[in-house]
């Protein structure tokens, strides 16, 4: 998909590195932007997408320090795609481990997709290390958002949903994070590879409102999106039901400001909605002509307006 005018320039890291975590995992990191700038952590989607350099475009790098890392088995990380070991409480751990690596007392925090869950997560347990919050199409990792990431978006995509099925015998349907969990994580690469790149197309190809040229199989994505994605969804992202909603008031004080697609099939818009009705500062920006992806258009340019809203005044507009 081309980019938005609205992005700044591309960039290249001022430094990156990988970086021992514990419990076989080594995780990617680099930093962008101006070192005595205002901290800015990017946390990415999926679980398991990992970074794109695109992801280093929605900030002024004359303004922020900007610092981004693959999450635990996805992207440049390794092992690539491994489950074990890789739960959101040792997400929010690496998360801090990398803070503390750069010496940042506090950051602002953005986040999209699974990055806003993850986001509000880490936010809720280290309220005192964050300065804000720029949140995109919200996933609040609910029995009733898998449910329909899962079956409801048949209503709209029923040629998706049947490829999606297909390789799943007619018995196993019944539960099909079931199914897919039990190929997903298997150590045999004849049965976690076929089910890894269904899992990714039927997530990936509706990302956008409107079609887009289909990008060429990546193994990286799909081993990253297709273990993470249904090994976080069969255990609800490692939260209680409704946590990050019930825990609100550990970050109500921060400024925030939700980006959502009216029309996001992947997310859709009442997670969002609840969000900010539970968070009286927050600032909700439903873009009219989107779905799920951050490049497009009109969810691209806001994302950049909150971030220079930030710059110039330490809130929201």
């Amino acid at each position: 998909m081309p980019s938005p005018t609205s992005l700044f320039p591309p960039i290249l890291p001022n430094r990156h590195g990988m970086l021992e975590v514990g419990g076989g995992h080594t995780i990617y990191w680099e930093e962008v932007g101006n070192p005595r700038g205002v901290p800015v952590l990017f946390l990415h989607g999926g679980p398991g997408a990992g970074l794109s350099p695109q992801h280093r475009r929605f900030f002024d790098p004359q303004h922020y320090r900007i610092i981004l890392f693959d999450q635990r088995g996805a992207g440049k990380s390794t092992p690539l795609g491994e489950w074990k070991n890789n739960t959101t409480a040792l997400l929010i751990d690496d998360i801090e481990t990398l803070r503390r690596k750069f010496d940042i007392e506090q950051w602002l925090v953005f986040g999209g997709s699974w990055g806003s869950t993850l986001a509000l997560a880490y936010g809720q347990a280290c309220p005192e290390r964050c300065l804000g919050f720029v949140l995109r199409g919200i996933f609040l990792c609910t029995a009733s958002e898998i449910d329909w990431f899962l079956r409801g978006i048949e209503a709209f995509y029923p040629e998706l949903y049947d490829d999606f099925v297909a390789p799943i015998p007619v018995a196993e349907r019944a539960d099909l994070l079931k199914a897919y969990t039990s190929r997903m994580l298997s150590d045999d690469p004849a049965r976690y590879w076929p089910a890894a790149r269904a899992w990714s197309r039927f997530e990936g190809r509706r990302v956008f409102l409107l079609p887009q040229p289909e990008e060429a199989a990546s193994d990286t994505l799909d081993l990253g999106v297709g273990r993470l994605e249904s090994h976080y969804m069969a255990n609800l992202g490692f939260l209680q039901e409704g946590q990050l909603l019930r825990d609100l008031p550990r970050i109500a004080h921060l400024p925030a400001v939700i980006v959502q697609g009216r029309y996001d099939v992947i997310c859709p818009p009442v997670s969002a909605y609840r969000l900010h009705q539970g968070w009286p500062g927050s600032r909700l920006k439903m873009i009219a002509d989107a779905g799920h992806g951050a490049l497009e258009t009109g969810i691209a340019a806001a994302l950049v307006a909150a971030t220079e809203q930030f710059k110039r005044h330490g809130q929201f507009d």
